[in-house]
């Protein structure tokens, strides 16, 4: 007897959250489904497909930013490949494929049409974009058989914006291999501060910046570890605020986890989120969470117990919330041990595919 296929579409196959969300969920759902998986470009997420024994299916048109023309040649060649592969679910991610995906779909008479929110695309732009977003998500979300959330705060905003329907919509929170992280040695020397995540918006490197050029320069040092279109803006902005003895830019890499363990302090500053799985990464390790309180941030990091929370675009508050943690070893420790302590409890990794399965499963099952 044939299992169910299951085509998951990304917009692109790069580092990233929803990135490693995708590739987290494939050996689970290889062992039940024909899974496929389309993208565009090379990275990570392809090798990750074949080391899960899954069909990597490369899209041409596919990109981030907005090009109505470009957009228009993405959808033709996703409704092409989908009347190809004929899936009986269509698995889609990213704010880009998400739209486009699940349009595609309907119009090649997929049974089943998933959509996982990393963030909804309306709340991290502005202007145009976020009007173009919002309103292409609420047509969307017609022809969406269940929209998946990552963080509860994700799902209130969908329900209120109406781009998804609450009786339709579930939270499955971001989950990381706890028990596999490498521990923070948290063993003094010079401090080091690390944040994770691609150089562009909505993370916000200017306020990171102008808060690391707060504090003492001699107490910290500071690794920035992913790469983008901003990485020049962020390069010029390390200069001018003296900080190039202090601040490295390390890019792309494939040792994070090792990174994280030989840190000292994490922090994320960003003006939107959904749930980041750099905080979640952050806390297996065992490091205390600094972190711009947006999205579901504050549904893992708790103030005070686990790390501080500080307003987004908030300089002030969070050179002092850094200024704590570095100037007191046992408090970062404390912190770091507790988060560890809430990783294990919220990020399990089982339980993250388990409900994956059990969703495709029941939806299976509900159209015969």
């Amino acid at each position: 007897m044939s299992r169910p296929r299951v085509l998951i579409v990304i917009t692109l196959a790069e580092v990233g959250g929803a990135q490693t969300y995708v590739a987290q969920l494939l050996p689970a759902l290889a062992r039940h489904f024909d899974v496929a998986v389309a993208a565009s470009g090379s990275g990570p997420l392809r090798d990750a497909a074949e080391a899960a024994g899954v069909r990597f299916l490369p899209l041409r048109y596919l990109r981030r930013s907005l090009n109505p023309f470009r957009d228009l040649l993405a959808l033709l060649e996703l409704i092409r490949l989908l009347r190809r592969e004929r899936p009986d679910i269509l698995h889609a991610n990213s704010s880009k494929a998400g739209v486009l995906g699940r349009f595609a779909a309907a119009a090649a008479g997929v049974p089943i049409r998933i959509f996982t929110v990393h963030g909804w695309a309306f709340a991290a732009y502005s202007g145009l974009a976020s009007w173009a977003y919002l309103w292409a998500d609420r047509l969307a979300g017609r022809c969406t058989t269940v929209t998946i959330c990552v963080a509860e705060h994700e799902r209130s905003r969908g329900v209120r914006a109406r781009t998804c329907r609450s009786g339709r919509t579930v939270v499955i929170r971001n989950a990381v291999d706890v028990a596999a992280a490498p521990r923070a040695r948290l063993d003094g020397g010079t401090p080091r501060l690390v944040t994770v995540g691609r150089l562009q918006a909505p993370k916000d490197f200017a306020t990171l910046m102008r808060a690391f050029a707060a504090l003492p320069s001699d107490s910290f040092e500071a690794l920035i570890v992913g790469d983008g279109p901003q990485r020049p803006v962020v390069e010029a902005e390390v200069e001018r605020l003296g900080l190039g003895r202090t601040v490295r830019l390390v890019g792309e890499r494939r040792d994070v986890p090792e990174l994280l363990a030989g840190s000292d302090v994490f922090v994320l500053s960003s003006a939107s989120e959904g749930l980041p799985l750099s905080v979640e990464e952050a806390m297996a390790a065992g490091l205390p969470v600094v972190a711009s309180a947006v999205g579901g941030v504050p549904e893992v990091v708790v103030e005070g117990e686990t790390g501080f929370l500080v307003p987004p675009g908030d300089v002030d508050r969070l050179a002092v919330a850094l200024g704590r943690l570095l100037a007191d070893p046992p408090l970062r420790r404390r912190m770091g041990s507790s988060g560890r302590a809430r990783a294990e409890a919220l990020f399990n990794l089982a339980d993250f595919r388990r409900a994956h399965v059990e969703l495709y499963r029941r939806e299976l099952a509900g159209r015969g």
